[in-house]
């Protein structure tokens, strides 16, 4: 059976921290934001250090620490504009702590970036549910283990 098509992406892809360049090759990363995209999207990913993830943190949700993704969307229809921001070194530190391949973090955040960049958000409970059941739809498709593993079954 034909996989379905997904929508278009643009994609920009910098590395100001240029610590996991070879992790990170365009079309993986490509592949990762594009199953989790309902329309055309033009997304900019770029991977930061320590410093500049916290100083966006700070100056753009009021938070002094480095976070793993930060997520900018500008518009969503007809095109998704969004930069999506991750961390390495947070993102190593967690994976680390999950006992997760890199690679697997990165495949999750770069989702949950792209679902937000849709509207998707979590500060509801009943939001936050629906987030992440379809985050855990879309990283097992992409052959990766579910982020959220022992979540309660939701209905």
């Amino acid at each position: 059976m034909p996989r379905a098509a997904r929508p278009p992406l643009a994609l920009s892809l910098q590395f100001a921290d240029p610590s996991h360049r070879a992790l990170l090759p365009r079309h993986k990363v490509a592949r990762w934001i594009r199953a989790a995209l309902d329309l055309p999207a033009e997304i900019t990913v770029r991977i930061v250090g320590a410093d500049e993830g916290r100083a966006l943190n700070r100056d753009y949700r009021g938070r002094d620490y480095a976070t793993n993704v930060l997520t900018f969307d500008y518009g969503c229809e007809p095109v998704i504009t969004a930069d999506l921001i991750l961390c390495a070194p947070v993102v190593a530190d967690e994976a680390k702590q999950q006992r997760l391949p890199i690679e697997a973090h990165y495949a999750h955040l770069l989702v949950h970036g792209a679902l937000h960049a849709q509207g998707h958000d979590h500060e509801a409970d009943e939001d936050a549910q629906r987030m992440e059941q379809r985050e855990s739809q879309i990283v097992t498709r992409l052959g990766f283990a579910d982020p959220y593993p022992g979540r309660p079954a939701r209905r």
